[in-house]
């Protein structure tokens, strides 16, 4: 094919081969489909040599692409990186206006990437990056249903009667919100704090939303982005995720749970990412303060005084339950009591005395270098 040939035309009622050239553009992580076709009906683009300047085209792999004399840069696996955006900051490949741009104040080291979704100027957290345009575009269909949550510090002290329109939906200059998932966290003086979580996303949603309830935010953080959280990042401070989670969480994109979290087919909530089906499951760890649980229903076993029911001890058989495993002590068959003490020769106590304090446990403490034992009270100490 020559520079001056134009590609063969598709039979009627077939669709064309190959893909359309600013989805490639984008694919590849030169630019976003709407810069590509910028670029392309600003004749940077040609195709076999020959200029081009219409997107309604599509090419193959057997094409030769070259954007602004350079080729067309080798198709590289989709990344994600996860970006504490700082306030101030436009997320725009270049402003109008002379701005700082998110990319501006990249690592040096980074690829080309592109935003998923925006933040606005005024808003921080967490911006989703990637090298991928058809990633890209995926994870910005409203259809994806990604959670999106944001802590949200307003002027004004909101009661839930307040906030019910924005879990109801509302309507604010004829754009029709979405309802949304809304909580009072708390009252700090004159402003409040609010969780916010929405799947659609529209230009300044949340803003706008507030004021139509006389509430005006001063500060806003986007926290979450479906099953990807800023956790402890710090405003400036980029993450890639690793290719084994993007598999995880990106493979089954429009099957997740109802946070959003994309869940393999295999792979069930809770579950290990990556596991086998059929795999039993980890035992779970203990939960917070177990052992110091333990600690106090063993020293409450010790301390029982005679008389009072103690818990049943292990191998006893427990009421309606499974018959014990294997008893623990010497087997049965010799008596196993002791001799009844003699007689002491002291008096018994008068009538209405106090009654005798009851002996309690040995207490053993160990010091450097030193063991001793003290009796309980009401004994004398043993000669040792």
């Amino acid at each position: 094919m020559t520079p001056n040939d134009k590609k063969p035309s598709a039979p009627q009622g077939t669709a064309p081969e190959g893909d359309r050239i600013a989805k490639v553009l984008s694919r590849r992580g030169v630019a976003s489909r709407r810069e590509a076709e910028r670029m392309i009906e600003a004749g940077e683009v040609t195709v076999n040599g020959k200029v081009i300047t219409s997107p309604a085209l599509n090419v193959t792999s057997r094409d030769r692409i070259t954007i602004s004399g350079h080729p067309l840069p080798d198709e590289e696996p989709a990344r994600l990186w996860l970006y504490y955006k700082p306030e101030g900051l436009v997320t725009t490949e270049s402003d109008e206006k002379g701005r700082d741009t998110v990319f501006d104040h990249l690592p040096e080291d980074m690829p080309r990437v592109m935003s998923i979704g925006r933040l606005d100027l005024n808003s921080e957290g967490l911006l989703l990056l990637t090298n991928d345009g058809e990633l890209k575009r995926k994870l910005e269909l409203p259809s994806t249903g990604w959670l999106r949550k944001y802590r949200v510090r307003c002027n004004g002290n909101p009661s839930d009667a307040q906030l019910e329109p924005l879990r109801k939906g509302i309507t604010v200059d004829g754009d029709r919100f979405q309802p949304m998932q809304v909580s009072l966290d708390r009252i700090q003086g004159a402003n409040a704090w609010l969780t916010i979580g929405l799947r659609e996303g529209k230009n300044r949603e949340i803003r706008r939303a507030l004021n139509a309830i006389d509430l005006y935010v001063n500060r806003l953080i986007r926290t979450s982005y479906g099953p990807f959280r800023l956790n402890d990042l710090n405003p400036g401070e980029v993450e890639e995720i690793r290719p084994k989670v993007l598999r995880d969480q990106l493979g089954e994109v429009a099957t997740g749970d109802q946070t959003g979290t994309a869940l393999p087919a295999h792979r069930k909530p809770g579950a290990k990412p990556g596991a086998k089906p059929g795999a039993k499951p980890r035992p779970a760890k203990p939960r917070e303060g177990e052992g110091i649980r333990a600690l106090a229903r063993a020293w409450t076993e010790a301390t029982t005084p005679e008389g009072r029911p103690a818990r049943p001890s292990r191998g006893v058989d427990k009421p309606g339950g499974k018959p014990a495993g294997k008893p623990f002590g010497k087997p049965a068959g010799k008596p196993t009591a002791k001799p009844t003490a003699k007689p002491t020769g002291k008096p018994a106590a008068k009538s209405g005395a106090a009654p005798a304090r009851k002996a309690g446990p040995t207490i053993t403490r160990t010091g450097p270098g030193t063991t001793r034992k003290l009796a309980p009270k009401g004994r004398p100490p043993s000669k040792g």
